[in-house]
């Protein structure tokens, strides 16, 4: 029982968060970890995720415990908008994208922002991005997220999508290639040509 508390524990220090089911894959029993809940030395974050009650959290902790819970879930829109640091919105709900067929991911905390994708829509601009240090999580890179404001600019508002292309564009973190890609896959060319053609 030793051995397995401290690979538990371990395994907890590596990787920040950990999955039940990872346990499970492991052969590790879940009654050393229920136990180590008891004594206050494993932290349960929510159903099936287990931390370390001394971790390191980051703003973007709570995106870190979605990240674990849906792997199959991209991070888009204001979440990716914050994750890049080109925003002063604070959403108060996580923005994923998943796919048109996909069922969709349902917590209770966070709150979830489900968008559906397909294609092109959903599979291109998708970077791995390291939060808290350990937990890597899939998020769109930052001219598709742009180009996803203005596609869903009814839902999160011209201004929010207006301040983070002039704001990437201001500290050189986006090309105009790259925002003309993103701008025909998205199918937002039309929408965005004048915001584009004022940067020149």
């Amino acid at each position: 029982m030793i051995s397995t508390r401290s690979t538990i524990l371990d395994l907890a220090r590596q990787r920040g968060i950990l999955r039940s089911r990872e346990l499970d894959e492991l052969g590790l029993s879940r009654t050393a970890l229920s136990r180590l809940v008891e004594s206050g030395a494993i932290l349960r974050l929510s159903r099936g995720l287990y931390t370390l009650p001394n971790r390191e959290i980051s703003e973007h902790a709570t995106l870190a415990e979605v990240a674990m819970k849906y792997p199959g879930a991209i991070f888009c829109l204001l979440s990716a908008l914050q994750l890049h640091g080109v925003s002063t919105q604070t959403p108060h709900q996580v923005w994923i994208a998943i796919d048109n067929k996909a069922r969709a991911p349902k917590m209770d905390y966070p709150p979830l922002k489900v968008i559906r994708f397909s294609g092109d829509a959903l599979e291109s601009g998708v970077q791995d991005m390291v939060v808290d240090g350990v937990v890597h999580i899939p998020v769109t890179n930052l001219e598709k997220t742009i180009a996803d404001c203005f596609k869903f600019r009814n839902k999160i508002g011209l201004d929010v999508a207006i301040e983070a292309l002039q704001e990437a564009w201001r500290t050189k973190r986006v090309t105009m290639d790259g925002l003309w890609n993103f701008a025909r896959i998205c199918r937002v060319s039309n929408v965005m040509r004048p915001y584009l053609e004022s940067l020149i």
